[in-house]
């Protein structure tokens, strides 16, 4: 992937070539003003990330019919999550706690998570799919597992959810229980 950002190798003009003088172009003096929300959205992606900086999900600007559920879970459910014995397992209740919005089953059972990273810091890093590429709420997912990890379980630092189609998901990643809750089996 990194190839598409290599430069091109430039052909020296052999000495008899005439190359045409080219005037040099003008830069705008003054940055334009940002006047409508998209261009603020686009002004804000073009600042650089802060390290370690959690933004919160938000549904802002996103139509009813693609909004995903915040991850939810009631105190019977976060005593479990904090009970729990190692990160890891409380990490694993926590991602239980994301829901497909098409699909009654959360994303772990469903088998969208491939892997979980915790590193010596606390850094957790998850690497999951979705059940297609063009799933409606593709960019809310990451969102929402970031989400549930920081909201659900103590002592992480910083949540980076990685998506990835190799391999794709199929159904028969499901867990047992969740084939059993959609009828596979």
């Amino acid at each position: 992937m990194m190839d598409i950002f290599k430069r091109k190798k430039t052909v020296e003009p052999e000495a008899d070539v005439a190359v045409p003088e080219r005037s040099p172009e003008k830069l705008p003096e003054t940055v334009p003003e940002v006047t409508s929300e998209a261009d603020l959205s686009l002004a804000e992606s073009a600042q650089p990330e802060q390290q370690n900086a959690y933004q919160p999900w938000s549904p802002e600007g996103t139509p009813a019919s693609l909004m995903m559920e915040a991850p939810k879970a009631d105190a019977e459910e976060l005593q479990a999550i904090v009970d729990a014995g190692t990160l890891e397992e409380k990490i694993v209740l926590a991602l239980k706690k994301v829901y497909d919005p098409e699909i009654p089953v959360d994303i772990y059972e469903l088998g969208l998570v491939y892997d979980v990273g915790i590193s010596p810091e606390k850094d957790v890093r998850v690497q999951m799919t979705l059940t297609s590429p063009g799933c409606p709420v593709a960019e809310q997912m990451p969102g929402m597992v970031e989400h549930a990890v920081h909201h659900f379980v103590e002592g992480v630092r910083d949540v980076e959810v990685e998506i990835v189609w190799d391999p794709p998901w199929s159904p028969d990643r499901m867990s047992e229980a969740a084939q059993l809750e959609l009828g596979f089996i």
